[in-house]
């Protein structure tokens, strides 16, 4: 039985050489403007907020939760940071777990890893954010806006970005667009309600216990050290819990099975804990736990460290 998480954001082989240069130069264009937006826009009460959302993200995308049809899905987490951080914070987050996954857990290829920051940190933080302010605005502020904002805002990331994956297959040649757009928006339409369930549930706890901390893009009350310890030790817990993910093939992986164009993924240059199993420790359980809990300690670190930078920045 496979303990380790099954996970395949695009590798290398699936996207052409050109695209994957054009989706690497908007997503450096777009993570420059954040780096720069936050500067601005962070509190210094946000600065732990942001190390523990990126690494709460980080564990659990970790768990994969099993669909239909043999099929998973997987947390992404852009709709609750740009939730409770705003889109500029989100891209940055998300830059950091999704940066990690394909330089140390090679989760997604280096070429193509222009194209999974475009999906999940750039796509995914705007497409929430504008699905989230525009429920804020038809429900008046009142409460069910949050929670069926939170839902949609979630599920919209996850069907939007599919799309996109679908379209940058097309436009590679990988697959036509008449197969990859139904086959990779039907599955996810469907992990999208996951994402969208794990989200409200998330939003739901923030509201009953710190209704404050969703005031979107809005400076953070006191009560920080809380949420840094907290929120750390359930990125661990989850972490931790990351054998029990389902190992069916995620949505892309099944998507690429069905069309036939899985063989294309190129393996990669260079492995350092392929796959989420910790190198040298023959009790896969294991090495997997310690493979979740080091990249949930270098993702809090590393945004930590993003985020305490651009703060001295501007202080």
């Amino acid at each position: 039985m496979n303990f380790s998480p099954v996970h395949m954001h695009i590798p290398d082989g699936f996207l052409s050489v050109p695209l994957s240069i054009v989706l690497w130069l908007i997503s450096i264009a777009v993570i420059a403007v954040a780096t720069r937006r936050v500067s601005q826009d962070l509190g210094e009460r946000e600065v732990p907020v942001m190390g523990v959302l990126a690494a709460a993200i980080f564990a659990g995308q970790m768990l994969n939760f099993s669909v239909t049809g043999g099929t998973s899905g997987h947390l992404m987490g852009a709709a609750l940071a740009t939730i409770l951080l705003g889109p500029w914070a989100a891209v940055l987050i998300m830059t950091c777990v999704v940066g990690i996954q394909a330089l140390i857990f090679q989760d997604g290829g280096l070429l193509a890893l222009g194209a999974n920051l475009f999906n999940m940190a750039v796509i995914g933080p705007f497409v929430s954010y504008a699905v989230y302010r525009f429920l804020q605005r038809v429900s008046g502020g009142q409460k069910w806006g949050v929670f069926v904002g939170s839902f949609l805002a979630a599920w919209a990331s996850i069907f939007i970005a599919s799309l996109a994956v679908a379209l940058q297959l097309a436009l590679s040649g990988t697959s036509p667009a008449n197969i990859a757009l139904p086959a990779m928006g039907g599955i996810h339409a469907l992990i999208g309600i996951g994402e969208g369930l794990i989200t409200l549930g998330a939003v739901s706890l923030i509201y009953a216990s710190r209704r404050d901390l969703l005031k979107l893009g809005e400076p953070q009350p006191k009560g920080s050290t809380l949420i840094w310890v907290g929120g750390t030790l359930l990125a661990l817990l989850l972490a931790v819990l990351s054998p029990l993910a389902s190992s069916h093939p995620d949505g892309l992986e099944w998507v690429a099975e069905q069309a036939g164009f899985l063989e294309r993924a190129s393996e990669p240059s260079f492995t350092l804990i392929p796959d989420y199993v910790f190198p040298g420790v023959s009790n896969e359980v294991l090495a997997t736990i310690i493979a979740g809990v080091l990249g949930t300690l270098l993702v809090l670190g590393v945004a930590l460290g993003v985020a305490y930078l651009r703060r001295q920045k501007t202080a």
